[in-house]
This record gives structure tokens, C-alpha cells and sequence, in this order.
């Protein structure tokens, strides 16, 4: 069994962490600096990586294409699942013409393009982000948005934006509950902790959309909706995460958003609404019934009923009793993860979940297949747009399947573990960088899950070692990966295919949500050192 070396060269933590982190500063010089198309930088990352996990680190041949093909699977089995599903039904409503009569209804609600942004962008994906995850909210609400008229990359980079504040609740609380397996912690206390760090951003995040949007003049002009929407989502966000569980924060606290909305524009409009779409020139207004709306809305609607009845408990062990866990050959328990980031040598385990039924992706093409049953779709028509759909997306596939093979043979070379290393021996500054250690993984993994999997268990020994709350910086590892999501290329991938994005846009919507990210990410960081230091009496 190989094992792994966290300081292959000279035994130097520092000089092997430089060298380890090659492939993400690849990444960032060709898709940030040279503005190279995702794709292509995506496999010249994934490049780089054979290269340190080969010469660097020493691992065998056969075991490093199995990690990267392992990685690839997952890329595209369960994220490129979702992303086919959802983008699939936004074309169905697109080529049926039922999008346009979604534009009517929300328009009915409100035309300000920042309002939308909060009901959908926000409000609408983070129920999404609560009931399914993985992709899912991205590709949905920026297809939405595009389709009401918001120019792709916008769209496209509002929504990662907006992608934040419910990450660490998702899929039904799933990166929660795997911490909580992880590092051995309890549930409730866990959640209480992601709950008090996260619930301060997810107040300013409605109004930080905005203010990307239109500046401060343009918040000033919704400030009471960016406070409604921020406030309840936020204010709900805390209540449920520390005093009933994970699993239902996201829901709960999205749908209290987008009612609290709802009731406000029915009472309050903002002056000189900033419309997106004129009005017809031939200056006749079109009207659409109560019937229409609704059936217009069914495919939503079905993919709602869906997610939900997937993510019900009841019918998760139906669903799951058709899995195949399948041992990835060549790779699972051939590789020995050792202290300091595991508490004693362990195998290292690499079992691909086949849960071809229980996968949210699957909820999302059944809720297609159902639309083109209500939307009286033919045959012929439904394939060629799944065929059309297949097309849109094959390089935004190719990219999600280069950088989670990447992320995952970084994983299993130890790679990730010495820049997890190098973060953790940062002191009494460890809870800010705690954070950015969630961050860092989120980024390379594409998941909260899979960081808080990866870096879980090495925050808690990391607290321990330096006498703080191992609650509080295993907490700190999932809040602080929600702001990485926005910049990961498995995210990235997801917005630019759902919104038909050009090619060179990419480059630049990474280099957009970098800063954003990397300031919240410090404001999480801020956070966890105020609970830390100024009141740890807060501390979960």
C-alpha cells in the first residue's frame, strides 16, 4: 500500500506546498491572466497535476490514472448529471414558448431586473441549492435569468454570487452531515456553528448582489427589499440551524425569503423601476390567464415536486436500493493516508456511488419527461432538444470532468493534504485561515461536501493542538467553502452552459467572481476570528 508524504521535497512543508500548489496556479495564469476557454485550462491543470503527483510525490502510474479517472466520473456522474436535467428542461419551456409567459407572470410581480435577481437569483436558488444542490440552483435560476433578458455573463455571474449563503446547508444539510461523520463532532452542535458564522453574510449577500449590479445608488433604490430578502432568509437561516437540524435550513429559510418578497411587492415598488425588457413596439400589451401561467410554470413546478419527493426520507431508501457502490479499481484502500491529517494510518477509500435513481440529477430528467407529457411534447421534438441540449453542453462536460479529476488526484497523491498543512501551521491566525482552508477546498473540489471530507478532520486536530473550539473551526471549513463555490471550475462550467455563454466570456466571469470571492471569503474569516477571540461565550 502506498503512502503518502506530505513534505516530498527536502522535508520541507513550505517548498513541497509551492510546488504542490503548480496545478492551481495553472488554473488561475490560464483561465485568470491568459483568459484561455475553462476547458482548455481545466486539462491543462489536470496536466499539471500528473506531473506533481508523479515526480513530486511518487505515486505510481496506475494509481494516478485511477484518481484522475475516479475524479472524472464524479464530474460527470452526479454534477453533470444535474446539469443535463436542468438545462434540458429550461429548453423545453424555451421551445415550447412557455418561458415567455414565465417572464409575463414575473413581470406581473415585478419588471425591476434587481428584484428579479433577489427572487430568483437568491430567494429561488437557494431552495433549489437546499432541495438538490450540486449545480443545480446555478443551472436552473441562470437560465431563468437569461431567459428574462439579463445578458448571460451577468446571469451567469449573479447567481454564483448568489450561490453562497445556502451552500453549507445543501442537498438537504449533506456537507453538514458529512463533517459530522468525519471529525465525529455532533450534528446539532456543528450546524448551530455553520448557523452563527454563515447567518451574519447571508444578511449582506441580497444586498451585495445589488450593489454588483447597479452600485450603491442602485441598493438605495431596493434597500427595503435587499433588507427583507437578506433579513428573513438570514434570520430563519440561524433559527433553524441551531435549534432543529441541517436538513431543513435551506428550505425553510428560502421559502420564507421568497414569501416575505412576494408580500413586499405587493405594497412597496421601487421608484424608476430598472427594467430589462422594452416594450413591444407595436405597443400591444399581451395578457395570459390563470391557466396559462400555471401550466407555464409546470415544469417548475414538477421539477419542485421532484427534487422534494427525492430528498424525502420515506422514499430515500426505495430509491437508494437500486445504488451500485462500485470499489474504483486500482485505487480504493490501495492508498494510505497518515497522521498529522488523519488521526493514525488509514486506507484511503475510493467507492463511486452509482445511484443512478436517488441522484438529483435523475428527479430533474424526470421532471422533463413529466413537462413533455403536460406540455404535450412530441417524441421527435423531446429528442432532438436533448440532443440540442447534449450539443450546448459537451465542452462545459469536458470541463467538469478534467477539474474533478484534477481536485481528486490532488486528493489521493497528498497533494491537498500539504496545502492543508501549510494553512494549519499558520498559529493563532488559524481561525481566519481556517477559513480560507474551506475555502481553498471548495475551490479544488468544486464541493463544500468534498472539502469538508478532505479538511474536516485536520481542522479538528489543528484546534486541538492549539487549544480552540474544534466545533468552531470544523464550522469555520464548511462556512468559508461556501465563498469558494462561486469561483470553482465545476461552477463555472454549470453557469457558462446553462446561460450559452461565449467562449471567451469565461475567462472573464472567473476573473469577475475572484474578487468577490476572495473578499467574503476574508469576511468569513473576520468572523470566525470574532467568535474565537473577542466572544467565545458565542461559540457553538
Amino acid at each position: 500500500m502506498w503512502q503518502h508524504n506530505y513534505t516530498p521535497l527536502h522535508g520541507s512543508l513550505f517548498q513541497s506546498a509551492a510546488v504542490a500548489s503548480l496545478p492551481v496556479l495553472t488554473l488561475l495564469l490560464l483561465l485568470g491572466v491568459l483568459r484561455k476557454p475553462a476547458w482548455f485550462s481545466a486539462l491543462s491543470g489536470l496536466a499539471a497535476t500528473v506531473l506533481v503527483a508523479l515526480l513530486l510525490y511518487g505515486m505510481p502510474v496506475t494509481q494516478a490514472f485511477s484518481a484522475a479517472t475516479f475524479g472524472a466520473a464524479f464530474g460527470l456522474f452526479p454534477i453533470g448529471w444535474i446539469v443535463i436535467g436542468a438545462v434540458f428542461l429550461y429548453r423545453i419551456t424555451i421551445e415550447t414558448g412557455k418561458f415567455e409567459v414565465i417572464k409575463y407572470s414575473l413581470g406581473s410581480l415585478t419588471k425591476d431586473r434587481a428584484l428579479q435577481a433577489l427572487l430568483i437569483g437568491f430567494a429561488f436558488g437557494a431552495f433549489l441549492e437546499g432541495a438538490a444542490g450540486f449545480g443545480t440552483p446555478v443551472a436552473v435560476a441562470a437560465a431563468m435569468l437569461t431567459g428574462l433578458g439579463f445578458s448571460p455573463f451577468y446571469a451567469a455571474a449573479l447567481c454564483l454570487l448568489a450561490n453562497t449563503a445556502p451552500v453549507a446547508f445543501g442537498s438537504i444539510g449533506i456537507p453538514a452531515v458529512t463533517l459530522a461523520g468525519i471529525t465525529n463532532l455532533p450534528l446539532d452542535r456543528l450546524s448551530a456553528g455553520i448557523g452563527r458564522i454563515c447567518a451574519p453574510l447571508s444578511v449582506i449577500v441580497p444586498g451585495y448582489i445589488v450593489v454588483v449590479m447597479s452600485g450603491f445608488g442602485g441598493l438605495a433604490r431596493v434597500f427595503p427589499a435587499a433588507l427583507v430578502c437578506g433579513v428573513s432568509f438570514a434570520g430563519m437561516q440561524f433559527i433553524i440551524s441551531n435549534f432543529v437540524g441541517p436538513q431543513l435550513t435551506d428550505i425553510v429559510a428560502s421559502l420564507t425569503a421568497m414569501g416575505a418578497l412576494v408580500l413586499l411587492f405587493l405594497v412597496w415598488k421601487p421608484k424608476n423601476e430598472d427594467r430589462h425588457a422594452e416594450p413591444a413596439e407595436s405597443g400591444k400589451t399581451v395578457h395570459y390567464s390563470g391557466g396559462q401561467i400555471f401550466l407555464a410554470w409546470s415544469p417548475y413546478l414538477l421539477l419542485v415536486a421532484c427534487v422534494l419527493l427525492w430528498g424525502w426520507k420515506p422514499m430515500q431508501g426505495p430509491l437508494n436500493s437500486v445504488s451500485i457502490p462500485i470499489q474504483w479499481p486500482g485505487l480504493h484502500n490501495q492508498i494510505a493516508r497518515v497522521p498529522p491529517v488523519t488521526n493514525k494510518i488509514s486506507a484511503y477509500a475510493a467507492v463511486f456511488n452509482l445511484n443512478w435513481l436517488s441522484a438529483a440529477g435523475t428527479s430533474c430528467l424526470i421532471a422533463c419527461f413529466l413537462s413533455a407529457l403536460v406540455l404535450r411534447v412530441s417524441p421527435s421534438r423531446f429528442l432532438k432538444i436533448f440532443a440540442d441540449t447534449m450539443r450546448q453542453l459537451a465542452l462545459a462536460l469536458v470541463t467538469l470532468a478534467a477539474v474533478l479529476g484534477l481536485a481528486y488526484l490532488m486528493n489521493y497523491s497528498g497533494a491537498t493534504g500539504t496545502l492543508g498543512l501549510a494553512f494549519a501551521a499558520t498559529g493563532a491566525s488559524f481561525p481566519f485561515f481556517g477559513a480560507i482552508l474551506g475555502w481553498l477546498g471548495v475551490f479544488l473540489t468544486g464541493s463544500d461536501t468534498s472539502s469538508n471530507a478532505l479538511f474536516g478532520n485536520l481542522q479538528v486536530i489543528t484546534a486541538t493542538r492549539l487549544g480552540l473550539n474544534p466545533v468552531l473551526m470544523a464550522a469555520a471549513n464548511s462556512s468559508g467553502g461556501v465563498m469558494g463555490k462561486m469561483i470553482s471550475l465545476s461552477s463555472l462550467a454549470v453557469a457558462v452552459a446553462a446561460t450559452g455563454m461565449k467562449p471567451e466570456e469565461e475567462a472573464m466571469l472567473f476573473r469577475f467572481t475572484l474578487r468577490h470571492s476572495v473578499f467574503l471569503a476574508c469576511l468569513i474569516g473576520l468572523v470566525v476570528l470574532f467568535y474565537a477571540y473577542v466572544a467565545p461565550g458565542l461559540q457553538p
